[in-house]
């Protein structure tokens, strides 16, 4: 299908950039890699009257170590997240996964912030910031804010982003040789994951087992008090909602999620 009629803008600099999502609010939508916002605009799920292009402001295109954290810049690419060195070596899982998203193409054009922001639970890097404990810096016309990334998510596609603000940067504490693993199953290699598990030391952020990106709490809690691998990873559909679709059944999902978990933390836990 063809979108709606709209104007396009790209704006030279970030400030630019806010002032128009000011002034057009919800009457505007940004594009950074436009892997997610294209294709609703084609199905006529969405249809702004503005297109806001961020996907070439220098000012967001980073990745350095700040103090105990690592900050990336929401529009950094997710082809460099996966060759960055300075993640390899403080934030290893988030390269990791960064190399199971899509194929080379979407990982060329795709950023991290546009994922963080469009909020779909299949998705697997915000399942993986969950479990590294990450943070959301939002800008917007009345300055920065920062949202850890569990108060991030409301619902499907829904996020506490006001609609005058962008999604700046992601911050990310430095974990060094913490250990971690990422398992993900799918149909085909390419495909959004059926269910994924993401473990950073005893966290662990779970993909497509409800309506946002969780966190496994009821299985964290059981490491914290010394249970067993296996005995914890059992608990790790406790409070989820996992969907029914073509790839899954809920029951189905939470096997799937258990078995992962438990491979994951072995993996994590040098039992692998």
């Amino acid at each position: 299908m063809i979108p709606l009629a709209f104007d396009y803008t790209r704006p030279d600099t970030l400030d630019d950039a806010i002032a128009l999502l000011a002034e057009k609010g919800e009457d505007a939508s940004v594009l950074a890699g436009g892997h997610s916002l294209i294709p609703v605009m084609k199905v006529r799920l969405g249809a702004p009257e503005l297109v806001i292009d961020i996907g070439r402001l220098p000012e967001l295109s980073y990745i350095r170590v700040d103090g105990d954290d690592v900050a990336i810049g929401a529009g950094t690419r997710h082809r460099d997240v996966v060759v960055s060195e300075v993640l390899a070596a403080e934030v290893p899982l988030l390269p990791a996964v960064a190399r199971t998203v899509g194929d080379p193409q979407v990982r060329a054009r795709g950023t991290l912030g546009g994922t963080v922001a469009h909020a779909d639970p299949a998705a697997d890097l915000p399942a993986a910031l969950l479990a590294l404990d990450a943070t959301v810096v939002l800008q917007g016309p009345r300055g920065r804010r920062s949202v850890p990334i569990g108060e991030f998510y409301e619902g499907v596609f829904t996020t506490v982003r006001e609609p005058d603000e962008l999604v700046v940067e992601i911050r990310v504490p430095r974990c060094g040789d913490l250990g971690w693993a990422y398992e993900k199953f799918t149909r085909r290699s390419n495909d959004w994951a059926i269910v994924a598990v993401a473990v950073s030391g005893d966290r662990i952020g779970l993909v497509n087992m409800g309506s946002t990106s969780l966190r496994a709490t009821k299985a964290e809690e059981a490491l914290v008090e010394g249970a067993p691998i296996a005995e914890a990873a059992a608990l790790a559909a406790e409070g989820t909602e996992p969907p029914s679709d073509t790839h899954g059944t809920p029951e189905y999902r939470t096997h799937l999620v258990q078995v992962l978990t438990r491979r994951a933390l072995e993996t994590a836990h040098g039992q692998r």
